[in-house]
């Protein structure tokens, strides 16, 4: 896969069945040299024939592997080329897509697509150590129902606005990374120690006027633009309208494709959000998102029960 775009006649085309999809698989994680997830030996590897064709034998430690060993795609039932097709379409839809349309797109159940999405999330975490730098604008955003719209039995009855919702911090530089999590509250030192472990000291930052930003001044430069006066760009280029742009697409996403997103997995879309923002189309070709995902999928496996958990 070479080219920027790649259509969905043309993935098919390279990848008619499952056994082409593992040769890619294979290729993405061991390159010339297979070696074992336990122990790590390359040398002394056999691989087996017959129908167990993709099996391999590590005459070091005497396991038995495959390409899907310690990845989230272990013990699955789903061919590679399914889970090939869904990975592209994660990373090409603009708003996600919902795990309805997914079962219908490969063949499988509801139940089965929506897992296979739940792990596919987990590889779109960012576990970089890269602190974001420059211009960081940081803002947060609530997700969940009106209360007027609920059933009587499940309203919050603790105030209006916020009541009920869960609140979601995010960072994004200018022209550069996207940062987003859900955190238990606004208040100063959750927000201050989320921004501490993400942005770098001395970096500029840009916020409304939240009391929960105040007193950052001893760590970063920062800036704030008051939208309570009707103020959305201040002097000297002061503005969030970017990380806004990036509560924008989210809940489009939440509101449109998964509108029963729940709150314990509210994590797992922010990061497939974050990720797709990342790693867009002006960013890097589709191959290369596509082979970015299949990277973080090694040592990432994850249970249906743990999942659910």
């Amino acid at each position: 896969m070479k080219d920027n775009t790649i259509s969905t006649f043309e993935l098919f085309h390279q990848f008619p069945d499952a056994e082409a999809a593992r040769l890619y698989f294979e290729g993405q994680r061991w390159g010339d040299y297979i070696s074992c997830p336990h122990c790590g030996e390359f040398k002394r590897i056999t691989p087996r024939k017959g129908k167990r064709t993709g099996y391999y034998l590590c005459r070091d430690c005497k396991s038995e592997f495959t390409v899907r060993t310690g990845t989230i795609f272990e013990r699955s039932h789903v061919p590679l080329h399914k889970w090939l097709y869904a990975i592209y379409l994660t990373v090409t839809s603009r708003k996600g897509i919902s795990s309805l349309q997914l079962s219908k797109q490969i063949g499988v159940t509801q139940k089965t697509a929506w897992f296979m999405q739940a792990r596919i999330r987990e590889t779109c975490n960012d576990n970089t150590d890269n602190l974001l730098s420059g211009i960081v604008e940081i803002d947060e955003t609530y997700i969940g129902g009106k209360e007027h719209n609920k059933h009587k039995h499940k309203k919050v009855r603790t105030g209006r606005g916020v009541a009920g919702k869960q609140v979601v911090v995010g960072m994004r530089e200018r022209g550069g990374r996207t940062r987003a999590k859900p955190i238990p509250s606004t208040d100063i030192p959750t927000l201050h120690k989320e921004i501490g472990c993400s942005v770098e000291y001395g970096a500029t930052i840009y916020t409304d006027e939240h009391r929960s930003y105040q007193h950052l001044q001893s760590a970063y430069q920062h800036g704030t633009v008051t939208h309570s006066a009707g103020e959305y760009v201040g002097s000297n280029n002061i503005h969030t309208n970017s990380i806004e742009s990036v509560w924008a697409l989210l809940k489009r996403g939440l509101y449109g494709v998964w509108p029963h997103a729940s709150t314990k997995h509210l994590h797992r879309y922010v990061n497939e959000v974050t990720f797709r923002l990342n790693n867009g189309p002006c960013k890097l070709p589709t191959n290369q998102r596509i082979e970015s995902l299949i990277s973080n999928a090694i040592g990432k496996r994850i249970t249906y029960r743990e999942v659910l958990a």
